[in-house]
């Protein structure tokens, strides 16, 4: 598997080695050992979670307060989706920037989302599942969520109508407002 950093400190960008052959294809989707290796910090999930929307639903941006913090190994199993990232962490390098990547089941890429980093996704095909691995359980009343269509943060959604929201992430605040009440994580390097 290749495992490459990407321009927000932390976050990495994964794709595994498939072997096809008459049947299908096998690859490793998660070497923690490798994952470790190139991202100096431990990660052993503690809950996987999946998420399966329709073509154009919008969900995020999400993070967790530290503590308890919660990295995350995302993939998509099945059809196609937009996956942002952006980086919360007050200090750092890339505060308020963003890095998009188009996840689909055929390529099986993952991102690894560092503790304090946000994570949103825009479904590009309908029925489109993700699975998350996650570093921490849920908790609730520790979760940070930040509006997808803050116009500071002007994220290239690049959906082709209004995207199906939760009422909770179509009312979440802004990055200014979150930062303004003091909910967002510091920044530490690795």
């Amino acid at each position: 598997m290749r495992i490459e950093e990407l321009d927000i400190p932390g976050t990495f960008l994964i794709t595994p080695e498939q072997l096809p052959d008459q049947r299908g294809a096998f690859y490793e989707s998660l070497r923690c050992d490798r994952l470790e290796s190139a991202t100096g910090v431990p990660f052993q999930p503690r809950q996987i979670n999946y998420s399966v929307s329709k073509r154009h639903t919008l969900r995020g941006i999400h993070s967790v307060t530290i503590p308890p913090g919660q990295a995350k190994y995302v993939t998509c199993v099945r059809g196609a989706l937009r996956d942002i990232v952006v980086d919360l962490r007050i200090g750092s390098p890339t505060f308020g920037r963003h890095r998009v990547n188009e996840l689909d089941a055929g390529s099986a890429r993952a991102v690894y989302i560092p503790e304090g980093v946000g994570h949103a996704f825009l479904a590009l095909t309908d029925d489109m599942c993700v699975g998350y691995a996650v570093s921490s359980t849920y908790v609730p009343g520790t979760q940070i969520d930040i509006d997808p269509l803050d116009p500071d943060l002007a994220l290239p959604w690049n959906c082709p109508q209004e995207p199906l929201m939760s009422v909770k992430d179509a009312t979440a605040q802004s990055l200014a407002q979150a930062l303004a009440d003091g909910i967002l994580p510091k920044y530490q390097e690795r």
